[in-house]
């Protein structure tokens, strides 16, 4: 994958970039096939797990939509509306397409929907919220300057791996 991400090694869980804009980025892996992936427990890559997928999506687009330069780390403030269409992941025989789109970017947080699909078939979808840090911004910010309340619902932050 040719963005910079701040995903590393067995960790880094998309292969490439298929396509992006400025709104939305399509992906694709095959490491949920992989009896190494991190994230497999008992040797099952549990469907929730592809919610990683759409983050590391989100931070790809962000570095994209930045100029090159890495996203920078933020937490998960919330998941909604998240589908399962299926129990596990790593039982997929294809590759795995990961779909973001931006529905929401300030200053110090945005919002994403995210679908995972295997062929025509999604796998899970959702909507993920981000807060970013600090004084740190999103690369490619669309926000007036000013407005730091990140959008949507939160709940107990989670660092984003």
């Amino acid at each position: 994958m040719t963005p910079r991400v701040p995903h590393a090694g067995a960790m880094r869980l998309l292969d490439r970039v298929l396509s992006h804009d400025a709104e939305g980025i399509l992906c694709s892996a095959v490491s949920h096939r992989d009896p190494a992936n991190p994230l497999r427990r008992d040797g099952v890559l549990p469907a929730i797990c592809g919610v990683e997928y759409a983050l590391q999506a989100m931070a790809a687009h962000g570095a994209l939509t930045g100029g090159g330069e890495a996203q920078p780390p933020g937490y998960l403030a919330s998941l909604r509306g998240v589908a399962l269409h299926v129990p596990r992941l790593d039982d997929v025989a294809g590759e795995l397409c990961v779909e973001a789109r931006a529905l929401s970017r300030a200053a110090r947080g945005f919002v994403y929907e995210f679908r995972v699909m295997a062929g025509d078939e999604t796998l899970l979808s959702g909507q993920a919220a981000i807060i970013i840090p600090g004084d740190a911004s999103p690369p490619g910010d669309l926000s007036p300057p000013g407005d730091a309340s990140p959008p949507g619902e939160t709940s107990p932050a989670q660092e984003t791996p």
